[in-house]
């Protein structure tokens, strides 16, 4: 894992872990990057001095407090999603659709979808928009 130090093209910083440099490459070809506070997609890795800290001890739990406003703020907003969705996973671009239709039944959902997907509901009329945060298991 290596974390990056990323920036928006609207000037916002923040952090980010990936599994390796090419990790962080696939998603910037497929413009998957968005900015944490604005969602923004033009976002590129921001100049960063190494950072070389001592071995922690097993014992140590890793950081988990917001390290920012606007961080604290996404965070309470992921809580609230997922606590007023259903989580229906890849589907998601299936089941928004099934029900705008009205064959599934009318309710908050949340999950993901591939860009394609996504453009196709919003050019269908169907409301939808991206959350500034990853799946859990790749976060």
């Amino acid at each position: 894992m290596i974390k990056y130090t990323l920036k928006c093209e609207n000037g916002h910083q923040f952090d980010s872990w990936f599994d390796g440099l090419s990790a962080y490459e696939r998603l910037e070809r497929a413009k998957l990057l968005g900015c944490t506070v604005c969602g923004s997609t033009g976002v590129t890795r921001a100049i960063m001095a190494p950072q070389v800290s001592p071995a922690r001890s097993k014992a140590e739990a890793p950081l988990t407090a917001p390290a920012s406003p606007e961080e604290e703020m996404i965070s309470k907003m992921r809580k609230t999603v997922e606590e007023n969705s259903e989580n229906v996973g890849s589907k998601f671009a299936a089941e928004a659709r099934k029900i705008h239709e009205g064959t599934a039944p009318e309710r908050a959902i949340h999950g993901e979808a591939k860009l394609d997907d996504a453009k196709k509901l919003i050019k269908d009329g169907i409301p939808v928009l991206p959350l500034p945060w990853a799946n859990k298991k790749t976060n």
